[in-house]
């Protein structure tokens, strides 16, 4: 008892200095937590409070079954594979030719980031506005013979296979900078007698591409994906400006966070059944999580 006593006077300054941060994580993400896992076994609707039923697990049998849930997580993996491909093909190659430029790279690296920190809502609104029917790309290849009619990818029937893709694409010219500069530290990283000796060998180009730079870029790739996993499953504000709390006429739009908010604030009302949906969905994340970084982990080793 004395020791721990000693030890926590010792760092009495540490700990003064870190009890703010530890106060706010504690009110507001702490205390949320505990809160949402207590009210995922009650029937809570909070504009009658006083209604509250207690139902066990019935919450988390009903999120589990719902098959709005189910169309949700496939609405985000479908969209996720093709943004992962996107930003890591594009990062990649933007990070390949940067990493050969000898003057001027400060201004092309501040170029492709300028997307990045453009807000997420601005960025909609614009490629909403390029992308829609009577947007300059579709009239364009009206023009051109390319289209017969425009394309309701928002809210017709094409938008059940579109819809996804065509965010993926939006999200992708905004988030590619951020990787194109991970993967380009990646680059860096390399060590440059890898390729001196494997062109020594007689390896071309492309095989020193497939049989080096691959390979080292490992850890970087499996991060990005892991991030983007994380993210793509808390995708709210995208398709929220595209489609409401509905997720569109098809659902085509629908992530499990938006209908979180729906099932919370929308339609039902339902408190209990909103946080037992989170709960569902942040223990997805930490199982996606655990096992990226167990692979991760193997891979480096």
């Amino acid at each position: 008892m004395k020791r721990s006593w000693d030890i926590l006077k010792k760092g009495k300054w540490g700990y003064l200095f870190i009890a703010p941060w530890a106060l706010i994580f504690g009110i507001f993400y702490l205390y949320p937590i505990f809160l949402s896992f207590y009210l995922s076994f009650f029937d809570y609707n909070f504009v009658t409070p006083d209604s509250r039923i207690f139902v066990g697990l019935g919450n988390w049998i009903r999120s589990a079954s719902d098959p709005l849930f189910w169309r949700a997580l496939w609405n985000v993996t479908y969209n996720q594979v093709i943004f992962n491909i996107l930003v890591l093909l594009i990062g990649l190659g933007i990070a390949i030719l940067m990493r050969e430029i000898r003057h001027g790279g400060r201004v092309f690296r501040t170029l492709y980031f300028i997307p990045y920190v453009v807000a997420v809502l601005v960025v909609l609104q614009i490629m909403g506005s390029i992308l829609n029917p009577i947007g300059p790309i579709q009239r364009f290849l009206m023009e051109t013979g390319i289209l017969s009619e425009p394309i309701f990818w928002q809210n017709g029937p094409i938008s059940r296979i579109l819809a996804m893709p065509v965010l993926a694409v939006i999200n992708s010219w905004k988030w590619f900078g951020i990787f194109t500069v991970i993967l380009l530290g990646g680059l860096y990283g390399i060590d440059p007698q890898l390729y001196d000796a494997s062109a020594i060998d007689g390896a071309s180009a492309w095989r020193r591409f497939l049989h080096i730079t691959i390979p080292q870029l490992n850890p970087q790739f499996l991060f990005i994906i892991v991030a983007n996993t994380i993210n793509g499953l808390q995708m709210f504000s995208e398709p929220l400006v595209y489609w409401s709390t509905k997720g569109g006429t098809y659902k085509q739009g629908l992530t499990p966070v938006l209908l979180l908010y729906d099932i919370g604030f929308g339609s039902q009302h339902n408190i209990g059944k909103a946080a037992s949906v989170g709960i569902l969905l942040a223990g997805i994340i930490v199982i996606l999580t655990i096992l990226n970084f167990r692979y991760i982990q193997r891979d480096v080793s």
